[in-house]
């Protein structure tokens, strides 16, 4: 299982890319491969600000719909635009092609919430 050290984690699955006051968000491989495979990403929230922990979309997989959690307080400035035609690229890619949003951060601080890769391969028990 692919777990970038450079990246950060949340505890509901999401990873963060943080570059200047940017945050890049999409899902863990763990998580991909929970889901299965991927058939449909539904998000809708570019421009809005949101809060942490606020639902910004979904993941629709074969078996089951999967809400994405904010990690990151902050403006939805960007959405991935090759999910619509390929969001199956989340699973063969979730930390490069399969990234999902980009993100103002509106509080950087809170970044210091989120789980190295250390404690999320301990939180999953890899």
């Amino acid at each position: 299982m692919n777990i970038p050290a450079e990246l950060r984690y949340t505890k509901d699955h999401e990873w963060v890319r943080i570059e200047g006051n940017t945050a890049t968000i999409g899902i863990t491989d763990f998580a991909q491969g929970e889901l299965g495979d991927i058939v449909f990403i539904d998000i809708s929230s570019e421009g809005q600000d949101l809060a942490h922990e606020a639902v910004f979309g979904t993941v629709e997989a074969v078996k089951t719909v999967s809400d994405l959690f904010m990690p990151l307080s902050g403006k939805i400035t960007e959405l991935n635009p090759g999910l619509a035609d390929d969001p199956a690229s989340v699973n063969s890619d979730p930390y490069g092609k399969g990234w999902m949003v980009k993100v103002e951060m509106s509080n950087p601080g809170e970044a210091e919430g989120l789980l190295t890769a250390d404690q999320y391969k301990a939180l999953i028990g890899a």
